[in-house]
């Protein structure tokens, strides 16, 4: 007899996309299985950065700080380009992150085995493990379409092979699943399964990448450097400890096998590489290295899938759905975010509280952004792997275009300018309530004080990414006329009908309530007095806050006119569980609100059918 079990949703693939979404499910109480192919993870090379957004997102999942200690930092960016003797000289240097905004004003690389490492620690101290090594073979959903709109059924079939030696027949299991997510890789089993194409093109730019520790005399070797010579381009990454990642533009003839016009493997050697490194660095030095780490070559493929969703009950993610060139340093992060967009969804629909239409929202928020990257990346790699300007060759690329794309697209490369279209959960009908908190992107990061202890507090670290909706009231300078309205206010969201009343479920087990309520205040704190707001809006004394500086007077202050905040008003500021504003109303547009949650939620007095 086949063994049969049943789970709610079943990861396939545990690389950093998979990994996310286990541990987002993991901390919302889901039961969820995390399968791969592999024995054990990656060991060395692979991606390699994490932008300021990813990091935003682990520190809301608690995840960053071993990343802020280990990880080396890259704050500048250097430029090469070829000088009068032949040679590489420095053209300039800026800021490597030019998002005015980051929270975190620098980018982090570490090998990609320590940032899996954290995930599975994670998961190990709340007792789960990646089941590896196991290999699906078939995946079934149903075609009937009442169970596929039945939240609570287990349409997906999918067969599993548990592999335990090479010469053995692998043993089989049946596992029947409300949801699957693929984030089985470039190669996904799941994406090729269920017939989606991938579409976009193959370059001809060949790329070699190596991790060594460098003997050099280099100067920037510490730094991002943007290196354009006569004999190709490197991009330098630095990494943690003393080592260091070359991605090295590679000339055909070092690397093609001359009669069957393919890469041959046997040539891409870290002695090749070194040798090509040197040739692009002249008149630096680059000695043998002192340690090899991983090397490794790739053609740029520029390509999305057609669909990230069969039914919304298979879902694909990280490259099963996207591949693009490394350089820009999005893969890993583009493949974490996908799934840190879907794990809130699912959890949602799983507990009953969400509509099951919420789930479309996930292929229609991330095939955007992952065309725009293809987009960004296509243009960004054309101009890295393009020849540069010289007095021989004036149709190359110059210092200044190179410059100002790089500079250009500081926003999108950094994950922070990331803007998700109007939806269901992107309601943009009062963005002039809060013109600068643009609805669709991510809640900005700002210093303030609680109320209750003058204790410096970043927003951004109140708004965990634990499932629930964040409603933010800013409710102004608390003169008496203002603290009449705020009562006022309150007792509206008091009434039956209210948003608050209909939505909020209460905490339940590991499933958290579905409101998190914080109020701001406007003024100077020894002003404000926390007990001035009525309980419905200061669920704890730490949840109130003052838009004022702390008692140094060099942290906070300034967030209502940063943020388009009119402070003779009330205005309430919806983040969503990934920590994206949803919408924005004045507290006079309430049914707005009603609106917006209405169109994803179930009302706790509303049964299924209703």
């Amino acid at each position: 007899m086949l063994k049969e079990s049943h789970v709610d949703v079943l990861i396939i693939g545990a690389g950093p996309s998979g990994l996310m979404c286990a541990n987002a499910l993991a901390g919302a109480g889901v039961d969820f299985r995390i399968i791969d192919n592999r024995p054990v993870g990656v060991a060395a090379g692979q991606a390699d950065g994490i932008q300021p957004r990813t990091i935003e997102v682990l520190q809301s999942y608690g995840l960053a700080e071993p990343l802020l200690k280990e990880g080396a930092q890259m704050h500048l960016c250097a430029f090469y380009n070829p000088g009068p003797d032949g040679g590489i000289e420095r053209t300039g240097r800026a800021a490597d992150v030019t998002a005015p905004t980051a929270r975190y004003p620098f980018k982090i690389t570490i090998a990609q085995a320590s940032i899996e490492a954290l995930f599975v620690e994670s998961l190990k101290s709340q007792g789960i493990s990646v089941d590896r090594p196991i290999v699906p073979s078939s995946l079934e959903i149903s075609q009937d379409p009442a169970e596929l709109l039945d939240p609570t059924s287990y349409p997906v079939k999918v067969v599993l092979d548990h592999i335990h030696s090479s010469d053995d027949t692998p043993e089989q299991e049946i596992v029947h699943a409300k949801f699957v997510v693929g984030a089985d890789g470039a190669h996904s089993w799941v994406r090729k399964t269920l017939g989606f194409t991938m579409d976009g093109e193959q370059t001809d730019y060949i790329w070699g990448v190596i991790d060594f520790i460098p003997d050099t005399n280099f100067p920037d070797i510490r730094n991002r450097s943007a290196i354009h010579s006569e004999n190709g381009s490197c991009m330098i990454i630095p990494r943690e400890g003393d080592k260091v990642r070359f991605y090295l533009q590679m000339a055909d003839k070092d690397v093609m096998d001359p009669e069957t016009g393919r890469i041959d493997k046997q040539k891409v050697t870290a002695e090749n590489l070194i040798n090509t490194a040197r040739r692009t660095f002249y008149p630096y030095i680059v000695n043998e290295p002192k340690e090899v780490d991983w090397c490794s070559i790739y053609i740029i493929g520029q390509r999305v899938a057609s669909k990230f969703s069969k039914h919304d009950r298979v879902f694909i993610a990280g490259d099963a759905c996207h591949t693009h060139s490394p350089k820009a340093g999005q893969g890993m992060n583009a493949s974490m975010n996908d799934t840190h967009n879907l794990a809130w969804k699912l959890a949602q629909v799983l507990r009953g509280r969400a509509d099951i239409s919420l789930l479309t929202t996930y292929e229609l928020e991330r095939q955007k952004y992952a065309q725009d990257l293809i987009d960004f990346d296509r243009e960004f790699s054309a101009l890295f792997s393009g020849k540069p300007r010289t007095s021989e060759n004036q149709e190359g690329v110059t210092h200044e275009e190179f410059l100002s794309a790089f500079q250009a697209s500081g926003g999108f490369s950094s994950g922070i300018g990331v803007h998700y279209m109007p939806s269901a959960i992107v309601h943009t009908i009062h963005q002039g309530s809060a013109s600068n908190l643009i609805i669709g992107e991510r809640m900005l990061p700002q210093l303030f004080v609680r109320a209750a202890d003058a204790r410096p507090v970043e927003i951004q670290d109140m708004l965990p990414a634990d499932t629930r909706f964040k409603l933010l009231f800013f409710v102004g300078l608390l003169t008496s006329e203002q603290l009449t309205k705020v009562r006022r206010l309150a007792e509206e969201l008091e009434l039956p009908t209210s948003f608050l009343q209909k939505y909020n479920f209460p905490a339940q087990g590991k499933a958290q309530s579905m409101f998190d309520i914080i109020s701001i205040a406007a003024g100077h704190k020894d002003d404000v007095n926390f007990l001035d707001i009525p309980s419905t809006l200061r669920t704890h004394w730490s949840q109130v806050l003052i838009d004022d500086t702390d008692v140094t007077g060099r942290l906070g202050g300034g967030a209502y006119p940063r943020f388009g905040i009119d402070e003779k008003e009330i205005t309430i500021v919806v983040v969503r569980p990934d920590g994206y504003v949803g919408m924005i109303a004045p507290s006079t547009a309430l049914e707005s609100m009603d609106k917006y949650f209405g169109s994803f939620l179930i009302g706790k007095t509303l049964n299924r059918e209703a």
